[in-house]
C-alpha cells in the first residue's frame, strides 16, 4: 500500500511541532552605562611634619666616693720629670716609698731605667707586655754592679705601668708612649739611704773617739765594786775621775738592751739618774756611792754599783 504525503499534512505536522517546543525568552538589551565625572575637589597642599627622634643616651652614674679617692691618690703619687732633675739627659728622681714615677717613651727608641749600685733585682711586671718590650741588663761589677731596666713601646699612644722589685725596695712607674718624645734613661737618689749612711758614719766616729778629754790616769779612781747578777750586761768596771762617774760595759751592749742606772740615796730610795751613752761607756756627770743597773719587769736582774775605800777595791774595779 503506498502512502502519498501530501504538502498540506508536513506542514501540519511542522506546525505541530513547532507548537510542541517552547519559545525563546527574550534577553532584553544590556543598559548603556554611563559614567559620570565627579566634580574634582581641591586638596590643601600641606607640608610635612619633621620628626626629631630623641636618642636615649645611658644615664652616667656618678663614681664612688672609693674610685675618686683612688685616683686623687694616683694623681698626688705621681711625680713628672722636671727640668731642674735632668743631669744631662737623665732625669734623676728622689726616692719615696710609694710614689709613681713617669715615664716618656717613643717608638724605636729604648729608655734606660737604672737601679742603684749594688742592688739585686727580684721581678718586673707589667700590665701590658704586649705591646711594650721590657728587658734588663746590668753593668759594672762586684759592689758597683748595677741593674738596668731596658723599656720600648710598639706603637704610640700606649699607656701601661711597670712594677720593679729587689732585694732592697720596690719602684712603681707609669709608661706613657709618644710619637717622638723619648726620656734617654732615670734613676734615682735616696736620701733615707743617704741620712742612715750619715748616722753610722757619725756613730762609728763617736765610738772611736775618747770617752772623755784630758782624763789622766792618775787621777782615775777605780774604787767600785760590782756584785749582785750576772746577766750579759754587767759592766766590767767602774771609775771616776773626781767629777764624772764611768761606767764600762762589753761590746754586746751597744747592740743589745742597756739597762738603766738609778742611784741609791741614803734613805734605800731609787732615783734614776740621767746620763750619757758614749760607745759602751754610761757617763754620769756627778759622783754616787752606790747605784744599781736594773733590767726586766717580772723577773728583775739588778747589779750593785758601789763605791768602796781606795785600798779595798783594785784598780780596775772589783767584781765579785
Amino acid at each position: 500500500m503506498k502512502f502519498l504525503v501530501l504538502p498540506s499534512l508536513v506542514a501540519v505536522s511542522v506546525a505541530a511541532a513547532h507548537a510542541q517546543t517552547p519559545p525563546k525568552p527574550a534577553i532584553p538589551a544590556p543598559a548603556a552605562i554611563t559614567a559620570k565625572m565627579s566634580a574634582s575637589v581641591a586638596v590643601p597642599a600641606t607640608k610635612p611634619k619633621l620628626v626629631v627622634r630623641h636618642h636615649m643616651r645611658p644615664r652616667r652614674h656618678a663614681p664612688s666616693p672609693v674610685i675618686i679617692g683612688v685616683a686623687r691618690a694616683n694623681r698626688a703619687a705621681t711625680q713628672e720629670p722636671s727640668t731642674q732633675g735632668f743631669v744631662n739627659a737623665v732625669q734623676v728622681y728622689a726616692y719615696s716609698d710609694g710614689a709613681i714615677y713617669q715615664l716618656y717613651a717613643a717608638p724605636g727608641t729604648i729608655t734606660d731605667i737604672a737601679l742603684q749600685p749594688g742592688e739585686n733585682l727580684i721581678a718586673v711586671a707589667s700590665g701590658d707586655t704586649v705591646r711594650w718590650v721590657i728587658g734588663d741588663t746590668s753593668s759594672g761589677s762586684g759592689a758597683d754592679k748595677r741593674t738596668h731596666i731596658l723599656v720600648k713601646p710598639f706603637a704610640s699612644s700606649l699607656s701601661t705601668n711597670l712594677v720593679i722589685t729587689t732585694d732592697r725596695r720596690s719602684y712603681h712607674l707609669q709608661l706613657r708612649a709618644t710619637s717622638r718624645t723619648a726620656m734617654a734613661a732615670l734613676s734615682w737618689v735616696y736620701p733615707a739611704d743617704q741620712l742612715l749612711a750619715l748616722k753610722r758614719a757619725a756613730e762609728q766616729a763617736e765610738a772611736a773617739a775618747p770617752v772623755a778629754q784630758g782624763l789622766a790616769i792618775d787621777q782615775l779612781h777605780f774604787n767600785y765594786a760590782i756584785g749582785g747578777d750576772k746577766p750579759a750586761w754587767r759592766p766590767l768596771r767602774v771609775f771616776d775621775d773626781g767629777r764624772q762617774t764611768f761606767v764600762e760595759f762589753s761590746e754586746s751592749v751597744a747592740v743589745g738592751e742597756a739597762p738603766p742606772l738609778f742611784v741609791i740615796g741614803p734613805g734605800g730610795d731609787a732615783e734614776l739618774v740621767n746620763y750619757r751613752v758614749r760607745g759602751r761607756f754610761y757617763i754620769v756627770d756627778r759622783l754616787f756611792d752606790v747605784a744599781e743597773l736594773r733590767l726586766g719587769t717580772k723577773t728583775q736582774q739588778i747589779v750593785r754599783i758601789e763605791r768602796v775605800a781606795d785600798g779595798t777595791a783594785r784598780r780596775k774595779g772589783q767584781r765579785s
